[in-house]
């Protein structure tokens, strides 16, 4: 049987496993994660003390992009010692009561890994079309008698991602913005610059990944389909339109505020993540 495996944070009970009767250990999320990979990639792996009613130990929850490769792993891991002395518990999170939770558009970071595990480092690639500074073009909210000394910055990016092997092209626009406390400051300006540049681009990239359903099919092979459901009216035009996006007015600059899960450990040092198809 097929499944449907989206480019979104996983939050269906199927793909979360509980396991629980976990001895403490250095490195305990670092152990689990070797031993569950095994199965498909990992959304996230965390591990908790627990409460103190449940006497000592540790607990973990595992979440997978796929339900069938978290069904695989509990049947093989239930009862199993692993890489402790005592046996595990492993179950399927089949109910979540009394809690709703919300689909989130994948981090482009972990749609990259993602991206990386199905279709191969050189199955795909990803291009900037255009990456505008788009600063006071929200229609001047401005109240009377405000300073200049704080003020925003604000960049519109679009995105192509390519996915050669299956003939998909996918675009991703989005918004990226940050305040700057004090404009004065060149070195917070360039900063903020740069942090909003790469905002912009990961949102985008992660917009275009959206529109991306991986088809993996029972003998392990991957077909994909184009999400039509999330076309946007920017899909539509063409690159010297996107190039001059900020002119048409109708587009309102809010609606490519991409909500995505929020990764703390970002790091604005790296170059902007765009990667063009290696030459054969």
């Amino acid at each position: 049987m097929a499944e449907v495996v989206e480019f979104r944070v996983p939050a269906a009970s199927a793909q979360t496993l509980l396991v629980w009767g976990l001895e403490p250990e250095p490195g305990l999320e670092h152990s689990l994660f070797s031993v569950f990979s095994k199965f498909g990639p990992l959304y996230s792996v965390r591990a908790h003390r627990n409460a103190a009613v449940a006497g000592p130990g540790y607990y973990a929850i595992i979440k997978f992009y796929s339900a069938g490769d978290a069904s695989r792993a509990q049947r093989a891991c239930n009862g199993q010692r692993l890489f402790q002395k005592s046996p595990l518990k492993v179950c399927v999170c089949t109910k979540q009561k009394g809690f709703q939770q919300q689909v989130l558009a994948l981090h482009s970071n972990k749609c990259q890994e993602l991206a990386n595990h199905y279709f191969g480092f050189n199955g795909w690639s990803s291009r900037i079309i255009t990456l505008q500074n788009v600063s006071g073009f929200d229609g001047g909210n401005e109240e009377l008698g405000e300073t200049l000394q704080k003020r925003s910055v604000k960049y519109l990016c679009a995105v192509e991602v390519t996915l050669p092997n299956h003939g998909v092209r996918t675009r991703g626009v989005a918004l990226g913005e940050a305040d700057i406390e004090n404009s004065e400051d060149p070195l917070e300006f360039v900063t903020a610059t740069r942090r909003v540049q790469k905002l912009a681009v990961g949102k985008a990239l992660s917009s275009a990944f959206q529109k991306i359903l991986l088809v993996v099919l029972e003998n392990g092979k991957v077909a994909v389909e184009y999400d039509s459901t999330q076309e946007e009216l920017t899909d539509s035009l063409t690159e010297e339109d996107l190039k001059g996006l900020v002119q048409v007015s109708e587009l309102a600059l809010e609606q490519f505020d991409l909500e995505e899960e929020v990764l703390s450990d970002l790091s604005f040092d790296d170059e902007l993540p765009s990667r063009e198809m290696p030459s054969n």
